[in-house]
């Protein structure tokens, strides 16, 4: 038996809130829709989503995970150490420190909820607009 999941990531106070759901298939129109109904604690939202498929697990077993995608980042802005540089905000001292510290690093930076937060942006992440379009590979 294969089974298709959503993990929905909310900004969070150490590590992100997660939600997992089973969905019929890797719908990202269909994700971006039910992270809008998604609220953590202290009303954090989702920021982003992966999938993954499972197969097997019929209680006497773990199931396998046979897939997985990149993290869709829902209408978030996708920043270079040079954009941020340029900014001089003093309150993202860390951030440029951090980004200095890593090679061709890229950031997401996103506010919802008066949340503002930021992560690495890997291979196969996408940004997503709130129609599920993917706005940037």
């Amino acid at each position: 038996m294969i089974k298709h999941f959503v993990t929905f990531y909310s900004p969070g106070t150490f590590v992100s809130e997660r939600t997992i759901q089973e969905i019929p298939e890797w719908d990202v129109r269909e994700a971006v829709k039910r992270a809008s109904k998604i609220t953590e604690r202290y009303n954090s939202r989702p920021y982003g989503f992966r999938f993954h498929t499972e197969e097997g697990g019929d209680g006497r077993w773990e199931p396998k995970r046979i897939g997985e995608s990149g993290t869709h980042y829902i209408n978030g802005k996708l920043e270079t150490l040079a954009e941020v540089e340029a900014r001089n905000d003093p309150g993202e001292e860390i951030l440029r420190s951090n980004m200095r510290g890593n090679d061709d690093w890229k950031t997401i930076v996103r506010g919802v909820s008066g949340w503002k937060w930021t992560m690495s942006f890997e291979n196969g992440d996408v940004l997503v607009n709130a129609d599920g379009m993917v706005v940037k590979p």
